[in-house]
């Protein structure tokens, strides 16, 4: 599995403004239920369903907010960089400006942790990170993302 998969050049956001967790939860949270015939108030608490169990700020400033909801077919992500880093309650207490949100089918349970490992995996790499917050187009950002070993050259 690969980024490709799980991600759409239309699923990307260069300079996304939030001004907290919530909002950017609830605002991706939105978009993707728009993008997929879902209904945003599932997706919505299905997320922060999974928020309550800990926190999806994985640290160095990155969040993978993520939940599997009924009805949707397959495995869906969205990459947001924020213009400004927010408080997301992360393992190391530093503000998050990079988030992948993915959503995946409610039956999807391997598929959906290899999906999630995927993601950590790339966003781990500090070059890549360190890249993507220097690129300022979805274009840039999502050849990035779907190619990170040419992002971390």
């Amino acid at each position: 599995m690969n980024i490709g998969d799980l991600l759409s050049a239309d699923n990307i956001a260069a300079d996304f403004s939030a001004s907290s967790k919530k909002q950017v939860i609830q605002t991706l949270a939105r978009k993707l239920a728009s993008k997929l015939n879902l209904d945003d108030r599932i997706v919505l608490d299905a997320l922060l369903q999974r928020e309550r169990l800990g926190s999806t700020g994985v640290g160095k400033g990155v969040a993978i907010p993520h939940a599997r909801i009924a009805g949707l077919t397959t495995i869906t992500g969205f990459f947001a960089k924020l213009s400004t880093p927010v408080n997301f309650d992360s393992v190391d207490d530093r503000p998050v400006d990079l988030i992948f949100m993915l959503l995946a089918p409610e039956e999807a349970g391997a598929d959906h942790l290899k999906a999630l490992a995927t993601v950590s995996r790339m966003l781990r790499d500090d070059n890549i990170c360190n890249k993507l917050r220097r690129t300022p187009n979805v274009a840039s950002l999502y050849a990035m993302l779907i190619e990170p070993a040419s992002a971390a050259a």
